[in-house]
């Protein structure tokens, strides 16, 4: 009797064990197999789905041909697996023709999503970026709050389907910081900005200045060489964040009352930076910040050929400004747009503290890039005879 009881205990554990061994080979074979997939398709996996309904989802897509058998993979590799468990993550994907189911478990599991592009140009305010990214179709959620101005880093992210607008804001922050601590680091010795955060609101307005590479080390040499001097920067978008704030572009010319008036952020009015970022500056306007080219200049003008004149004394600038005068005239006549008087009819005098050393605004600005702002404005000119308001300028393409 003990005999038949241990043999039978005996058959009972081989046929358990071939049947476990049947089913492991028959679940990898299974896992190894060429799928059904007839072509490459696109499957979105949604926040929040577990194992089993992810499984239907694939099942059903014709992705895999068996939702159990995906089930019992993903348990059985977790249960063998000696490092962490195999997570199923949301998102995008993209499955090849016939792929195995392996090749769709290891897709999931290392978040191999689809990739799309977001684009944030350098030079939109804070607010201005928010509104781009509830606008972006890709990405889901709604942003917390607007971010302190120049805290964001523009360029091209990368973001899978579904993507927090939050987590992408988040990352432009982080960006932003490991950027300014790199480049200050990096930066030329007696600048007239002590700080990193002084770094980023000159860099801001030096973004809104120009938005030609060349001449980026030039305009930062400009207001790092009148800092020097204690001279007022003078720089238009100044004034037109101080009027309209971080909702974007002024929407009309800048006029003599707009200059006269004083704001925190009008350096026509105030001395030294205004208390804060005026947009949000890229890599390239902060590295010009931080390291300007060798220069003396301290007036640019616009040329009328999407670039500027520079130069170093007030005489040389008038010059330049008479030319660009004339090519504004001609664009002028070429749009036929009214040119009224100033009202006294005299050329628009400095402000009275800086006149011994500056007669003259330092430019026309240049024209702000298409990316960051779609109404250009024309600045204005104290040394040249100045009609107000000047007609607008279309933005560069």
């Amino acid at each position: 009797a003990i005999v038949k009881v241990v043999s039978g205990i005996f058959t009972v554990g081989v046929v358990i064990m071939v049947l476990a061994g049947g089913s492991v080979f028959l679940l990898n074979h299974l896992y190894e197999q060429p799928g059904p997939l007839e072509a490459s398709r696109n499957i979105v996996i949604q926040k929040g789905d577990g194992r089993i309904a992810i499984a239907e989802q694939l099942e059903r897509e014709g992705v895999i041909s068996n939702r159990w058998a995906f089930v019992a993979n993903h348990l059985w590799r977790n249960w063998m697996g000696n490092e962490k468990p195999i997570e199923l993550k949301a998102g995008e994907y993209e499955f090849k023709k016939t792929a195995s189911m392996r090749e769709v478990l290891e897709t999931i599991s290392e978040g191999k999503s689809v990739l799309y592009n977001v684009t944030v140009p350098e030079g939109l305010t804070s607010k201005q970026i928010v509104e781009r990214l509830k606008a972006e179709a890709n990405l889901s959620g709604d942003v917390a709050e607007v971010p302190p101005e120049g805290s964001l880093l523009p360029d091209t992210y990368r973001v899978s389907k579904g993507m927090s607008r939050q987590d992408l804001i988040d990352r432009m922050r982080t960006d932003q910081k490991r950027a300014i601590e790199s480049l200050w680091d990096k930066r030329q010795a007696d600048l007239p900005v002590t700080t990193p955060e002084e770094a980023i609101i000159l860099a801001s307005i030096i973004e809104k200045e120009t938005g030609r590479a060349d001449e980026r080390d030039k305009v930062a040499a400009v207001f790092v060489n009148r800092l020097k001097k204690k001279m007022r920067l003078q720089s238009d978008p100044t004034i037109i964040y101080g009027i309209v704030g971080g909702q974007g572009p002024l929407g009309r010319p800048i006029t003599r009352t707009d200059i006269d008036t004083k704001t925190p952020y009008n350096t026509y009015r105030v001395n030294g930076l205004p208390p804060g970022p005026i947009t949000n500056p890229g890599r390239a306007a902060i590295e010009a910040t931080l390291n300007p080219a060798k220069t003396t200049d301290l007036y640019f003008v616009a040329d009328g050929t999407g670039g500027h004149t520079f130069s170093d004394t007030l005489g040389e600038h008038n010059a330049a400004v008479q030319e660009w005068r004339k090519v504004e005239k001609e664009q002028g006549a070429a749009t036929d747009a009214p040119q009224p008087a100033a009202a006294d009819g005299k050329p628009a005098a400095a402000d009275p503290q800086t006149a011994k050393a500056d007669t003259a605004i330092p430019s026309p600005a240049a024209e702000q890039p298409a990316a960051a702002a779609p109404v250009a404005v024309t600045p204005i000119n104290a040394a040249a005879s100045v009609s107000i308001p000047l007609p607008q300028r279309k933005p560069k393409k």
